[in-house]
Order: C-alpha cells, then sequence, then structure tokens
C-alpha cells in the first residue's frame, strides 16, 4: 500500500483530502517526524469506527507511544498526550464528560445569546477602525476570533490578564511546524497558566465552569483528580474557540467567494444561515483532521487489516466531500442542499459537546456581519492557509468593508 505523506503546513488542504479519497477507503498516511498512522475517507465507515468500542481513543494503547517513539518535543504531542474526555474509554469516559454535560447545558448555551449579541455588536462597531492604510479589514483577529475566545472565557472564568497567552498557546498546539523547543516550552506554559487558574478559582469562586468543576472535586464522589481537571478545563478552552473561530472565517471565505450562495443567504431567514453553518462545517470543516483511536484488536476496514494499537486519523476534510454521502456534487458549496449527517463535530460518544455552542456562535455572528457590511468583499487573490494538519482555514481573511 502506498503512503501518502501529510504535509504539516497545510498548503493544500482539499487538494490532500481529495488525494486520501482517491487512494481508497483505508490509506496509509506519513505524520511529521515519520511517524506512520492510517486514515479512513469514507464517511460510512469513519462514522462506524467512531461508535465502535473495540477502537480505543486512549493514547497509551498506541503502540508507537509503548515503542518509546512519539518524543516529547514531537510537534503534534499537544494533540495526542491529553488527560480529558477525548483520551479516555467507556466509564472513565462517562465520568469525565458528565462533569461538562452537567454544566455546559443546552439551557445554559442557550442563556448564553445575549451576552453573544452584544459581543457581536461591539465588535461590529469597532471593524472600520481596525483598517489597515490600504482600506482591507482582516476579520480573523478582529472578528472570527474574539467572537468565540470572549465567550469561552467568560464561560470558563478565564481573566482578561491571561487571555493573550491563552491565545499564543492554542495556536502552538493546533500549528504543526513548531521546532520542539516550542513544544517542550508550550507544554509548560499550559500546566503553568491552568495551575494559575485553577489556584485563583479556589481562591475566589464564581459563577464559571472552572469554578463548578473545582466545587465537584469536593461533593462527587468520583471527583476529577488535579490532572483531569487542568486537562478538562483546557479541552473547553482550545476547542471551545478554535473550531467557531474557523468555521466563521470558513464560512465568510465560501460566502464571498460564491456571490450566488450569498445572495440566497441574504435573503433567507434563521433556517437559512443555520443551513450556511451546517454546509460550510461539511464542506469546508474547520477541524481537518484530528487524532486519533487505536484498536484494541486486529480491525478489519473495507478489506484492510489496521493492526492492533497503530492510530488511525480522521479525516473530516476528506470525508466532507464524500461523494456517497453528500451526492455527486460533493466538491460544490451548496447551502440549498438537502442536509445530510456530517462528521465535523466528530461522531459516537465523542462526539463535541462544545457543538451546540459553537453553532450558536457561528449563527449569530454570520448574519449580523453581513446584514452590517452587505456590500463587503475579498480581498485577496490566494489566502495563506493556518500551518497545521489539524485546523483547516485562513491564516489571513482581508475584506473591504464598503462603508
Amino acid at each position: 500500500m502506498d503512503v501518502i505523506t501529510l504535509d504539516p503546513a497545510g498548503t493544500d488542504h482539499h487538494g490532500e483530502a481529495e488525494r486520501l479519497r482517491e487512494a481508497g477507503p483505508v490509506v496509509r498516511v506519513e505524520l511529521p517526524g515519520g511517524v506512520r498512522a492510517w486514515a479512513v475517507t469514507h464517511h460510512e465507515l469513519l462514522a462506524e469506527l467512531v461508535a465502535d468500542r473495540r477502537v480505543s481513543k486512549d493514547w497509551r494503547n498506541w503502540n508507537a507511544v509503548r515503542r518509546g517513539e512519539i518524543p516529547d518535543d514531537w510537534p503534534l504531542i499537544g494533540m495526542v498526550k491529553v488527560t480529558n474526555m477525548v483520551t479516555a474509554d467507556g466509564r472513565e469516559h462517562h465520568r469525565l464528560r458528565k462533569f461538562v454535560t452537567q454544566t455546559l447545558t443546552p439551557r445554559r448555551v442557550q442563556g448564553m445569546r445575549p451576552r453573544l449579541e452584544q459581543i457581536v455588536d461591539g465588535l461590529l462597531d469597532e471593524l472600520p477602525g481596525h483598517a489597515a492604510p490600504d482600506g482591507t479589514v482582516d476579520l480573523r483577529p478582529h472578528y472570527a476570533y474574539p467572537v468565540p475566545m470572549r465567550m469561552i472565557c467568560e464561560l470558563v472564568g478565564v481573566p482578561e490578564r491571561e487571555r493573550d497567552e491563552l491565545r499564543t498557546l492554542v495556536d502552538s498546539i493546533f500549528r504543526s511546524t513548531t521546532s520542539p523547543e516550542e513544544v517542550l516550552r508550550t507544554q509548560r506554559d499550559i500546566y503553568l497558566l491552568l495551575g494559575r487558574l485553577v489556584a485563583g478559582k479556589h481562591a475566589a469562586p464564581g459563577e464559571d465552569l472552572t469554578s463548578a468543576l473545582i466545587a465537584a472535586q469536593v461533593d462527587d464522589p468520583e471527583r476529577l483528580t488535579d490532572e483531569e481537571l487542568a486537562g478538562t478545563i483546557w479541552l473547553m478552552l482550545a476547542a471551545g474557540h478554535e473550531t467557531t473561530l474557523s468555521l466563521i472565517v470558513n464560512a465568510v471565505r465560501a460566502l464571498l467567494t460564491h456571490p450566488d450562495q450569498l445572495a440566497l443567504a441574504l435573503k433567507g431567514d434563521e433556517a437559512t444561515w443555520a443551513a450556511v453553518v451546517e454546509e460550510t462545517l461539511r464542506w469546508d470543516a474547520p477541524i481537518g483532521n484530528f487524532m486519533a483511536r487505536y484498536p484494541l484488536e486486529d480491525l478489519t476496514v473495507a478489506g484492510v487489516t489496521i493492526p492492533a494499537g497503530e492510530a488511525i486519523l480522521a479525516p473530516y476534510s476528506a470525508v466532507g466531500r464524500d461523494t456517497a454521502q453528500h451526492g455527486d456534487d460533493a466538491a460544490r458549496f451548496d447551502i440549498t442542499r438537502e442536509q445530510r449527517r456530517h462528521l465535523a463535530f466528530g461522531g459516537g460518544p465523542h462526539v463535541c459537546l462544545g457543538a451546540g455552542l459553537a453553532r450558536l456562535e457561528a449563527a449569530a455572528a454570520l448574519p449580523a456581519l453581513f446584514a452590517r457590511y452587505p456590500e463587503m468583499s475579498l480581498d485577496a487573490a490566494r489566502i495563506p492557509p493556518v500551518p497545521s494538519l489539524f485546523s483547516n482555514s485562513a491564516a489571513t481573511l482581508p475584506v473591504r468593508l464598503q462603508l
């Protein structure tokens, strides 16, 4: 079987995803550092795999880790060696997940709508003031980023003084081109930041998720350990804004490069904008690839045997344009298509708990942006990607607001 080497800089993300699909339903891939893994490129097969109890999320079951082949300064280490619900199985996964489900309830998420709309309106007011000398405004740092970052930081309870460093650390772990020195420094600084956050909430609890999780450590017999608490908080902070940031960027880029679809959205209602969000998630998934699952026994998928303990990558960009699931025109951005299930937020027992919040944020940020600046246009022939195997997004999004 041929091996496809994945580009850590993500320079041709969807071209690479297409090559994965064309190579077959199960493909051998190479990650940075010569590390080998498998990728399942068909929607139906991946949907079955992520729900298969014979497949573990615990990185301790990865043969390469057991053999000492994954060093602590590996560029992808921050997406693999973590201690939270993402890397737990069975009863442990349920135990860790329940603390978040008990606090991040649908009612609590919907209750955040007024604050979300306030943040969106304020950022829209400020956009013209961020114009560069040539008149362009970069929507990524000045709109797409602060909407979810402010929301998740207020929800989790991150003080203003810590947010710039938090942004730097999250950017670092999602990039795949970091040096060994930066990898080690980032891992250390994440630990220090989380330590300061938890200590602060011990001293002065608030109405936030960190304080609620700390309280549960006292009251619940299945309480989180300090390491699990820190890992859970980090998961909420990192996943709680990175996905939505990329979702907003990708949706704006898609609409501005598909004027027929933008015209439909501008004439549409709330359901139309919900369709914009879902089509963007499918067509241009914010997380293009996600690490990793490890079979607990030899597993045969589409006639290919994946040995126990091998890493399996979930290539969400590849399966998002699988014609068997989404039709022969799956490569086309079309907000009117019949919406079929996609895997942008994962699936099975590990489906993303923050999906509702991400959808809420995007569904508020997108129509408000285009209502305020309906003549906005993209000001770039080519937009550089985020240098990442994981994040599928534009590193900049320069627009002209056309005031």
